[in-house]
C-alpha cells in the first residue's frame, strides 16, 4: 500500500498499486471530483506534486503528452509507484466525502419507451437494496451474461424506481439491448453506485442549465429537486438538440419547469431546415449566451451536461467571453464506450 496525500484539503488515503488512486478515495470514503471514470472527460485531473504513478488507458483530449509531461495526471487512471502527494485542481471543500455509500444492487425493468429516433426511457423498480442517492448523480448498469459496465444519469428523485434516459448509439452493447428488444420488463439488471459529483451547490446565484441530447437525464433530476425545495433563485434552462424529432418529453418539461418559480425553458435546434421550427436557432451554449446576455444575467453558477464537444465549447465561451469562473461550472461529459475503445 502507498499513501496518498491530497492537498489542499490535507486528507489522506491508502491506495494499492493495482488500483486507481480515484477508485481507492471511494473505497475509504471520499467523492473527489470525477466525470467518466474512464480516461475521457478530464474531470478528475490532478498534478502531481510528488511521487510517480502509471497511467491506465485514457484519452489525449484528457490528458495531452504535455500535460503529462508537466506533472499532471487523471486519478480515474493514476496508479501510484510510489507515495505520492497530489494537488486537487477541482474539489467542494464542504463535499468531498461521500454523502451514499457506493453499492451494488439489483432490480426488475419496468418500462422501456421509445423518446426519439435514438432515446430510449429506461425504468428500473424493485431496487434492493434500495438506493440512496443525491440528484444529478449517475450508476453503472452491467450489460447482462457480462460484467461489462456502462453508466448512465438518473433522472428521477431519490425513492421508488430509478429512471434513465439513454441514447442508442451503433453498435450500443447496452443501448442496443433497448432498441432491438434484448432488454425487456421484468428482466433483471445489476447497478453499481452512485457514482458522480454534478449537483446543485448552495448559492445566491442564477442556476443556468445547458444540456445536449440525453444530457437532459441529470437536469431533469435537478430540476425535479427544485420543484420539491423551492428556491429564490432564477433557473434558465437550454436544451439543444440537431433536429425537431430529436426533441423528447417537452411537454413533461414544459409542466415541470411551470411548477418552478422564476424558472425559464429554451430549446434549441441546431439543424432546423424544413421542420416548421420557429424556436431558437444555433448552438446550444451560444443560444444560451446570448439568452442571459439579454435578460442582464452575468454572474451564474453553470450546469452543463451532454457531449464532450458541447460542454467543452460551453466552458470555453462562458468563461474566456463572460468571465464566469471555474469554481462556479459544473458539468457532466457524457462519453461513450467507443469512445473509450479509440
Amino acid at each position: 500500500m502507498y499513501e496518498i496525500h491530497f492537498d489542499p484539503i490535507d486528507e489522506v488515503i491508502e491506495c494499492g498499486q493495482d488500483e486507481t488512486i480515484l477508485d481507492a478515495a471511494f473505497r475509504q470514503g471520499y467523492n473527489l471530483v470525477h466525470g467518466c471514470r474512464e480516461g475521457q472527460c478530464s474531470g478528475c485531473k490532478a498534478f502531481l506534486l510528488k511521487g510517480e504513478v502509471s497511467l491506465k488507458r485514457y484519452s489525449s483530449f484528457a490528458l495531452s503528452d504535455v500535460e503529462e509531461e508537466q506533472g499532471y495526471t487523471l486519478l480515474c487512471s493514476a496508479m501510484p509507484d510510489s507515495d505520492v502527494d497530489v494537488e486537487l485542481l477541482h474539489f467542494d471543500p464542504d463535499d468531498y466525502k461521500l454523502r451514499n455509500p457506493i453499492q451494488s444492487a439489483v432490480a426488475r425493468v419496468s418500462l422501456v419507451s421509445k423518446l426519439t429516433r435514438n432515446i430510449y426511457r429506461l425504468a428500473l423498480d424493485g431496487v434492493e437494496p434500495e438506493l440512496s442517492f443525491v440528484p444529478g448523480q449517475y450508476v453503472d448498469l452491467i450489460i447482462p451474461g457480462t460484467g461489462d459496465k456502462r453508466s448512465f444519469s438518473i433522472a428521477n428523485l431519490p425513492g421508488g424506481e430509478l429512471e434513465f434516459i439513454i441514447k442508442h448509439y451503433p453498435g450500443g452493447r447496452f443501448s442496443g439491448l433497448l432498441a432491438d428488444g434484448g432488454l425487456g420488463i421484468g428482466d433483471r439488471v445489476e447497478l453499481l453506485g452512485p457514482y458522480g459529483a454534478f449537483h446543485l451547490r448552495e448559492s445566491s446565484r442564477p442556476i443556468v442549465m445547458i444540456a445536449g441530447g440525453s444530457g437532459m437525464a441529470p437536469m431533469l433530476s435537478l430540476l425535479r429537486q427544485l420543484r420539491k425545495e423551492p428556491s429564490a433563485r432564477p433557473v434558465r434552462v437550454f436544451y439543444g438538440a440537431r433536429e425537431k424529432q430529436d426533441l423528447f418529453d417537452m411537454e413533461p418539461i414544459v409542466d415541470l419547469v411551470g411548477d418552478i418559480d422564476d424558472c425559464a425553458f429554451v430549446p434549441a435546434l441546431s439543424d432546423h431546415s424544413g421542420d416548421g421550427w420557429d424556436g431558437a436557432v444555433g448552438l446550444v451554449h451560444e443560444v444560451a449566451a446570448a439568452g442571459l446576455e439579454a435578460e442582464g444575467i452575468t454572474e451564474p453558477d453553470l450546469y452543463l451536461c451532454g457531449p464532450p464537444p458541447m460542454v467543452d465549447a460551453a466552458i470555453e465561451l462562458f468563461s474566456d467571453r463572460y468571465g464566469v469562473p471555474d469554481d462556479r461550472i459544473y458539468y457532466d461529459k457524457f462519453t461513450t464506450a467507443a469512445d473509450v475503445a479509440r
